[in-house]
């Protein structure tokens, strides 16, 4: 089936509703490198039961669509969508354990050109089903690298958030495993891309990539250690575009510029001295 924009825009997801416990809450926490160290008590309410916290990127996670252009009803070339970019607003933390529900929805498709691309913009609204109250909204954008050139409008997208030409406030490295990837995959994204190396090969990649919400994972826990002291109630809203995948195993740089309770950021991976998130945003509270 080929690819027809207007097609993605009227597509009705289900509903997902999404139950998850303590444990899930744990597996996500290791699933994004922290633990390294098991004697930083600092990481142990994320990571130990008894008062257990959750770590706000794991909001991405819930009530999640899948990997939905891997359908093919998309008429996408799946080998070639990659994470572009993430927005996480939180309404309010999650509780360590609950079940919440959303319905995703294509808000945008943007035509880039043969060349780059087509911007496939997404949202969907997590609330917990108990209480009806509303805990986040994520808005995410991927690049669909083999779908460009459909002669939609090539147009400009919202500029990003400037990062400023100085050297920044703070740094925090941060390491990864070289098993991240298959530890990640367990909290619900089986994208074969994360796994197997053939398919890794024929996207264009050496080996399998860390998940780009994995690598949100690791920049989310440099954030909440230099920003916001572990506490989630903290951590308001985070924007970001991916701009190079990481291998497992990479240690991620977070770069951090204060500015009151905003925050600008970006990752770089030492071992490859390449910009890996970019245009990053935080606001604290």
């Amino acid at each position: 089936m080929s690819f027809d924009p207007r097609s993605l825009l009227e597509k009705e997801f289900r509903t997902i509703r999404h139950t998850y416990t303590a444990r899930d809450c744990i597996l996500y926490a290791l699933g994004v490198g922290m633990g390294m160290d098991p004697l930083n008590e600092e990481c142990l309410p994320f990571l130990y039961e008894d008062g257990l916290k959750v770590l706000p990127s794991q909001a991405v996670i819930m009530a999640h669509p899948g990997f939905w252009a891997r359908e093919d009803e998309t008429g996408l070339d799946w080998v070639k969508v990659l994470h572009a970019g993430q927005e996480i607003i939180l309404h309010k933390p999650f509780p360590a354990s609950g079940t919440v529900e959303a319905t995703t929805r294509v808000t945008e498709v943007i035509d880039k050109g043969d060349r780059i691309g087509a911007l496939i913009v997404s949202d969907r609204v997590v609330r917990d089903v108990e209480t009806g109250e509303e805990l986040s909204t994520l808005i995410t954008t991927i690049l669909a690298r083999g779908d460009g050139g459909f002669g939609g409008e090539r147009r400009q997208t919202a500029r990003p958030d400037a990062v400023p030409v100085k050297e920044p406030d703070e740094i925090c490295d941060l390491p990864t495993l070289r098993q991240q990837a298959l530890l990640y995959r367990l909290s619900g994204d089986y994208n074969p891309l994360h796994a197997v190396p053939e398919i890794a090969r024929n996207a264009g990649f050496r080996e399998p990539i860390l998940h780009g919400l994995c690598t949100l994972g690791v920049a989310t826990h440099a954030l909440m250690k230099t920003c916001c002291d572990y506490d989630p109630d903290r951590f308001k809203r985070m924007r970001l575009r991916f701009s190079a995948p990481v291998y497992p195993g990479d240690t991620i740089r977070t770069e951090i510029w204060r500015e009151g309770a905003e925050v600008a950021f970006r990752c770089k991976s030492l071992e490859q001295d390449k910009i890996v998130i970019n245009n990053g945003y935080l606001l604290t509270g």
